[in-house]
């Protein structure tokens, strides 16, 4: 494997200085000794509960080709090892590995963002651009202030393209990460109700992630959904970038319009029409969501000036991540677990209810957790979802005081049970299902929705 990073490239773009003089050449970069592959560069970050600079030596003694680091001596180590970088902040350093790796990167770059929707459009552009060239893309949803430039400083210098993932959860955040990527196609997936107890409006939101555009460059794309909130936030960053703005969605007039959508369980058909130039698209995953999300991707993939249908056809390969919309046999294969655990927001919800709809041949199961971070909407947030529920479930299980909102204006015929958190409400969840249910868990990262699914599948063989 040819080196990512050699020990020049290390000292110039970082600042810092090896003990002594041996060659190091780095293959990959780590923060996480638990992951860390033989060659990475173990980068010692300082987190609220955790200080990597004490897991310096585990790095070494796992084969890590290096360790950077801005305290050596929390690290137990010699202070001559020629292994050690040392710079004045890790975090600091992360950023300016980040910011070489950009500059030396000459392959196309493209950023994700949006209130839903952005690691599956993340990781359907991988394949979707996989399909055409070597392709780095954003490991699971490394979307923050670590996890962007952690991207980065992984980035091969021969790659031909790159997809980045760009997150917030409070005003200001957008901006520093889009001026670290610095792409040249800008896709927002959605605006939605997600951190809205934080931002305020949907406007702000949409301001928020429009920071993306701005930081395109002339002539670079931003992608946008055409029925958003914020559009006239879109143009005007749009304009001042020097940016085209390419609305995407299912308006006819769109640049890329959805249409024919054929949704079934086993996935779905539809027509996506480009510049006025129609290409089928076969999704092996189930939800017009995806449908959505791949139009977004396909944009992408023409503003690019690239083949379209190579990667439209690699997108059957497509499937849902991990808590992401994964589906699993339980009771012994006698019902079914619709894996949604990973987050959640309402209109999140609103189509993993369709979804499941979509799936189930039997009684439609709904276990639903708080969606967080909405302060004074929540009330309003949860209990907008009832028409949802009604129209996609049968039976309504709900955890947390928020979702209570919810659960309180259900029918007594769909309520499921009601309990303060998951891992409460697990036990009743799993005494409650019978053969041929299919069931949906869904709820926001803190609402530890994951209890419900260890419950579910306790016993069970993995096969998603």
């Amino acid at each position: 494997m040819s080196a990512l990073w050699t020990r020049d490239a290390l000292e110039a773009a970082t600042g810092g200085h090896f003990a002594g003089h041996a060659p190091v050449s780095v293959t990959g970069v780590s923060i996480d000794t638990r992951t860390l592959a033989p060659g990475d560069l173990f980068v010692a970050l300082v987190g609220d509960s955790s200080d990597g600079h004490a897991h310096a030596r585990t790095a070494l003694e796992r084969g890590a080709a290096a360790v950077l680091v801005h305290d050596p001596a929390a690290t137990g180590l010699d202070p001559a090892d020629p292994r050690m970088l040392a710079v004045p902040d890790t975090l600091a350093a992360l950023n300016a590995l980040a910011r070489y790796a950009r500059a030396r990167f000459t392959g196309r770059m493209l950023a994700v963002t949006g209130s839903v929707g952005k690691t599956t459009t993340k990781d359907m552009l991988g394949l979707a651009l996989g399909a055409l060239g070597p392709t780095h893309v954003a490991a699971a949803s490394y979307n923050n202030h670590w996890g962007v430039p952690l991207t980065l400083a992984r980035l091969p210098e021969d790659a031909a393209f790159c997809v980045c993932e760009v997150g917030m959860n409070h005003p200001g955040e957008i901006a520093p990460l889009a001026a670290l990527v610095r792409p040249e196609i800008a896709l927002i997936t959605t605006i939605a109700g997600a951190h809205l107890g934080h931002m305020g409006s949907l406007a702000a939101i949409a301001r928020e992630k429009s920071g993306l555009i701005a930081a395109l460059p002339p002539g670079g794309t931003a992608i946008v959904p055409d029925d958003a909130e914020g559009q006239p936030i879109f143009a005007e960053q749009a304009a001042g970038a020097g940016a085209r703005l390419w609305r995407v969605g299912e308006a006819p007039d769109s640049m890329a319009a959805l249409s024919r959508l054929t949704l079934a369980a086993d996935g779905s058909d539809c027509i996506i029409t480009i510049a006025g130039q129609p290409f089928p698209l076969r999704l092996n995953a189930p939800g017009r969501h995806l449908a959505r999300n791949a139009t977004t991707v396909l944009a992408a993939v023409a503003a690019l000036g690239a083949d379209i249908p190579a990667a439209a056809a690699a997108l059957a390969a497509f499937r849902p991540g991990a808590g992401r919309g994964q589906l699993a046999p339980i009771l012994n294969g006698q019902a079914a677990l619709l894996d949604e655990s990973y987050n959640a927001s309402t209109l999140s919800i609103r189509s993993s209810l369709a979804v499941l709809d979509l799936l189930a041949s039997g009684r439609r199961v709904a276990v639903l957790g708080d969606i967080r971070e909405l302060g004074a909407f929540a009330r309003a947030e949860h209990e907008s979802l009832l028409s949802a529920a009604l129209a996609h479930a049968d039976l309504v299980f709900c955890s947390g005081p928020n979702m209570q909102y919810l659960f309180d204006l259900l029918p007594s015929s769909r309520r499921g049970a009601w309990a303060p958190d998951a891992a409460s409400l697990a036990p009743t969840v799993r005494a409650a299902l019978a053969p041929g249910d299919t069931v949906l868990v869904k709820g926001s990262l803190g609402s530890r929705m994951r209890d419900v699914i260890s419950v579910l599948t306790a016993g069970e063989t993995e096969a998603h």
